[in-house]
């Protein structure tokens, strides 16, 4: 049986265009994701656009393709989380065609629903460092893409799935976004990236609630 929030989730359309027009319609959309705790939903607040073979920022700059960032030359619409640090995962969603390599970071979501906050909170207290105040997780649940991994439950064994058929991770249809609340930015933490460090392909919603 098909569960109502699922008619609404995004299709293969939305996913097979470029990276940078998907990365900021996918603001205001909701992230859904089924982890132990039960469902859990997030509204996306800002993304990072990764655009690809001439995008020093990419992980498939220059054509590379390898057993990690394979799933980036599949159709739009599917998953890709890897590993940071040996131990924080990051969620992207590939954009664009097949074998082009265009993926959009999820970098931060709010929770959709007060079922979701609760169990959000839960998922990050079971990883939280010792000693850290409830209250500070509560503050920043999923305000950073490992943060928002842990928050979702999402793992590596979520890598390369097909969000557009999934019954346990999708994106649906969420709120609506006036243009003028979208802000663009440099992307965060690749210094590394020369002139593609500058591009602003970092979008994020103005903050007046949701």
């Amino acid at each position: 049986m098909v569960k109502a929030e699922e008619r609404n989730r995004l299709p293969r359309e939305f996913f097979t265009r470029d990276g940078i027009t998907v990365a900021r319609e996918l603001l205001g959309k909701i992230l859904v994701h089924e982890t132990p705790e039960g469902t859990v939903r997030g509204v996306i607040t800002e993304v990072e656009s990764y655009m690809g073979e001439d995008d020093k920022g990419s992980h498939a700059y220059g054509g590379r393709r390898t057993g990690r960032t394979e799933p980036m030359f599949h159709i739009g619409g599917t998953s890709y989380v890897y590993l940071i640090y040996g131990m924080y995962c990051c969620m992207n969603i590939v954009a664009a065609a097949e074998d082009v390599p265009q993926a959009v970071l999820i970098r931060s979501v709010v929770p959709a629903d007060g079922e979701s906050r609760e169990r959000m909170a839960r998922l990050r207290s079971q990883r939280a460092p010792r000693g850290q105040a409830p209250r500070s997780i509560e503050k920043h649940l999923a305000d950073g893409p490992g943060k928002l991994c842990i928050a979702m439950g999402i793992t590596r064994a979520d890598n390369d799935q097909d969000l557009t058929r999934s019954g346990s991770f999708y994106v649906t249809e969420g709120i609506e976004v006036d243009p003028a609340r979208i802000l663009a930015g440099k992307r965060i933490g690749i210094d590394y990236a020369e002139e593609a460090a500058d591009f602003l392909w970092r979008f994020y919603l103005k903050e007046e609630g949701l």
